[in-house]
Formats: structure tokens, C-alpha cells, sequence
């Protein structure tokens, strides 16, 4: 039996309780700002979800989520960490497109084919992580997330990139790991900021002489 924190309670931990469901006292605590569900059998979320607005972390990793509520949207002062990584995702409610200002999305190890759209939307990502999806493609709206600094891929199903991630312009982590590419895109050889570029275990990528001029202006490129 959990001991009912306080209203007031703005950090809460329930990392590995084996709780099944999210308790009911969780929603009324409106003055959390960092909640941690992680590893807790969940396969739902609550709608009630949406009144704690004031949350900036939420860590929902290692679970078993199908889905999420629309009224995750409501999250309005979600700012730093959004963990969805190691659930069983396949798409993402178009409200999540209102988080702006998160700085920070896990979406690995779900079940994503494409790379949400929606995702595009969220012009404060700094940090994107979707690794040991089975994506095969990514929108050409990718090249809106004018903040993306780390975009992190490995594990996937890509052929090719949209010429539209040229338009990352404050990228410097790119990690195409696994992949089975065959070409990349001449654009993403002038992004200006990129520091880091990884290629490794991608046999079916013809490796082109655009990698020597990265690596001549300081870019770390690994294949």
C-alpha cells in the first residue's frame, strides 16, 4: 500500500513499484513537476493525466503502452524529459503536437513504422531519440525542428533521408547506425553545425567522398 504524498509533492518516484495501473491520488497532485512512472507493468495511461499541468519531466520508459490520451496535450508546461521509450507505441496523438517547448522525446524501442508527423511539430526539441523502431521513412516536415541538435536513428529501417533534414541547421549528432542505407542526401553533407555523423554496421551505403569534406572541417564521421 503507497503512502498519499502531499498536495503540494512536486517530485514524485515510482520507479519499479510493479503498481499495473496508475493510482488514482497521482492525477490531484497539481503541483508535480517531475513524475516518474518507469517500469511499471502500465498499459494505459489515465486521461486524467492532462491536469497536471505543471509537470516539466514525465518518465513513462519500460512499460507496456499501446497508446497514449489526447490529453497528454495538455501538458503545456512539459519543458525537459518526455520518456516513452521500451512500450509498445505505433503512433502518437496529434495533442502531443502542443508541446512546443520540450526540449527533450524518447521514443525508442516502440513499434513505430514512420516517424510520427506530429513529432515534427515540436519546434523545442533539442534531443530526439527513436532508435530499435522498424521506421522506414521520415517526413519532409522533419526540417521544421529548427532546434534539433541530436537525432538519434540507429536500429532501423532507413533507405534514404528526405533532402529536408538539410534544414537542421543546428544539428550536431546524427546516428544512422544499422540502417540499411543506400544513399544520403547532398544536403546533409552542408549542415554547418554537425559534429558527429555515425554510419557504422551499414554495409549497403556506398560511403561518399562528401564524408572527407565533413571529416576535413572537424565532423567525426564513423563507418
Amino acid at each position: 500500500m503507497h503512502v498519499v504524498p502531499e498536495p503540494d509533492t512536486k517530485v514524485l518516484n515510482l520507479w519499479k513499484q510493479h503498481l499495473g495501473q496508475v493510482p488514482d491520488y497521482v492525477c490531484t497532485l497539481r503541483q508535480l513537476e517531475t513524475l516518474i512512472l518507469a517500469d511499471n507493468d502500465l498499459t494505459v495511461l489515465p486521461d486524467a493525466i492532462g491536469a497536471l499541468t505543471r509537470l516539466r519531466t514525465l518518465d513513462l520508459g519500460h512499460n507496456a503502452l499501446t497508446e497514449l490520451p489526447e490529453s497528454i496535450g495538455s501538458l503545456a508546461e512539459l519543458t525537459d524529459f518526455l520518456y516513452l521509450h521500451d512500450n509498445q507505441l505505433s503512433g502518437l496523438p496529434e495533442s502531443i503536437g502542443n508541446l512546443k517547448r520540450l526540449r527533450y522525446l524518447n521514443l525508442s524501442e516502440n513499434r513505430f513504422v514512420a516517424m510520427p508527423s506530429v513529432v515534427c511539430e515540436l519546434s523545442g526539441l533539442v534531443e530526439l531519440r527513436m532508435t530499435d523502431n522498424e521506421i522506414d521513412a521520415l517526413p519532409d516536415a522533419i526540417g521544421r525542428m529548427s532546434n534539433l541538435r541530436e537525432l538519434h536513428l540507429r536500429n532501423n529501417r532507413l533507405v534514404t533521408l528526405p533532402d529536408s533534414v538539410g534544414e537542421l541547421e543546428a544539428l550536431r549528432q546524427l546516428d544512422l547506425r544499422g540502417n540499411p542505407l543506400t544513399s544520403l542526401p547532398a544536403s546533409l553533407f552542408a549542415l554547418p553545425r554537425l559534429e558527429k555523423l555515425d554510419l557504422r554496421w551499414v554495409p549497403s551505403l556506398p560511403m561518399p567522398g562528401e564524408l572527407a569534406r565533413l571529416e576535413a572541417r572537424g565532423c567525426l564521421v564513423y563507418r
